[in-house]
């Protein structure tokens, strides 16, 4: 298994253009998709949110104490909101970069995505 730091370092391309820093990068994933690069991290962190899920299950079964499981409601929350906001960052610097970069209506559609992701992120 080779080190996820390591893939990524190799498969980045600096944004050229006198704005571009150091921290601006299109990530070319190893798959379709701008969290392919990262798959098996975003696996472990699902795979840690659903086991905080079966615990509420638990908790709910075992009659725990209603602030108890609120607790654990709210811890569960906020992963899968930071698990979106690494997604939404991914496929903004994938995606999104990728058609900025191809120019034509496709930007136009992948911003409008893009945004249509984040409304529905702050409803949450």
């Amino acid at each position: 298994m080779t080190d996820a730091t390591t893939e990524r370092a190799a498969v980045t391309e600096p944004v050229a253009g006198p704005a571009a820093s150091a921290a601006d990068e299109i990530v070319a994933p190893q798959g379709p998709h701008g969290y392919s690069h990262d798959k098996e991290s975003h696996l472990k962190r699902l795979r840690r949110i659903e086991g905080q899920i079966r615990g509420l299950q638990r908790m709910v079964e075992e009659d725990v104490y209603c602030i108890d499981i609120l607790t654990q409601v709210s811890a569960s929350t906020k992963g899968l909101q930071s698990f979106a906001l690494q997604l939404l960052e991914e496929h903004l610097r994938h995606c999104v970069a990728a058609a900025a970069v191809g120019g034509g209506p496709e930007i136009d559609e992948k911003v409008a995505e893009a945004t249509a992701a984040i409304a529905r992120l702050l409803r949450t």
